[in-house]
């Protein structure tokens, strides 16, 4: 019996993801829902979550370090000309309630909130469907409404100061193994080559599974990607980076990333016919 407040994704009967609406987190990791774990058909676990490495890494999720100041990522702020600062200044995302939760996908409601204070209010969108009997798709929605009577505006690192370090928006951990991952475009290799840039689409391939994560909207397309393969395995699509995106008192921000989880290792071929057919017209 699935509690009241998690959610269980299955495909093809099988389960493959675990939502976690109430984590019990110490603030200074901003405690949000996520995806964990999250595994390949063949069972194969694609996600981490608290590793020692970045204890505020949390499996699939929205990750955010600057929303008008407060910190929704976990961890140090990132403060110009001082670095990384451990301030008191973390939010939580706060599970309202599900719209709607059937085997293969949710839609659900969730508060941002810091210092007492409601700043955002996302309507999330999470839907799992077979591809191949050895790959399928999560597609994530996430949109953001600012419901204050205030301009909010989201930063990262890198627009406070801190080159190439514009993380902040849909984030996937994934599992740390001996070797690092390999990861690659349509046209690129390397994470030198790929962080940053724009691209269709990005892989990710471990030892036995492979992570493609695509834009799956023309606006998300246009957000650069951040990748980490060497110190760390993890993608994210990047919501500010040369500079603060501005959301407008009553305004909402909306993004989609489908992510194709595959067993195996697959070659950029296959990646490319993965992703045509993950992510509709």
């Amino acid at each position: 019996m699935t509690p009241p407040d998690t959610a269980v994704l299955r495909v093809a009967g099988r389960p493959v993801g675990r939502y976690v609406t109430r984590p019990e987190l110490p603030a200074r990791l901003a405690p949000r829902p996520y995806l964990h774990p999250v595994t390949t058909l063949a069972g194969t676990a694609v996600t981490e979550t608290g590793p020692a490495d970045h204890i505020h890494h949390l499996g699939v999720g929205v990750a955010v370090p600057d929303v008008e100041g407060s910190n929704f990522w976990g961890g140090r702020t990132f403060v110009r000309d001082r670095g990384p600062t451990e301030l008191d200044n973390h939010g939580a995302q706060r599970h309202t309630a599900f719209q709607l939760r059937d085997p293969d996908g949710f839609v659900e409601e969730l508060r941002w909130v810091a210092a007492g204070a409601e700043l955002l209010r996302e309507r999330r969108t999470v839907a799992a469907t077979e591809l191949t009997r050895a790959a399928w798709a999560l597609d994530f929605t996430f949109s953001l409404t600012n419901v204050t009577s205030q301009p909010l505006s989201i930063g990262s690192p890198a627009t406070n100061g801190r080159p190439g370090a514009a993380y902040g928006g849909f984030f996937w951990r994934a599992r740390k193994e001996a070797q690092a991952p390999e990861v690659f475009t349509v046209d690129r290799e390397g994470e030198s080559e790929i962080h940053g840039t724009v691209a269709p689409w990005v892989a990710l391939v471990g030892s036995t599974w492979s992570l493609i994560f695509a834009g799956a909207t023309e606006r998300t397309r246009r957000d650069p990607w951040f990748v980490r393969a060497e110190e760390y395995p993890g993608v994210g699509s990047s919501l500010a980076v040369d500079e603060r995106l501005p959301i407008p008192p009553g305004e909402t921000a909306v993004r989609r990333i489908v992510t194709v989880v595959a067993d195996g290792r697959i070659s950029r071929l296959e990646a490319a016919s993965l992703v045509r057919k993950a992510v509709s017209p």
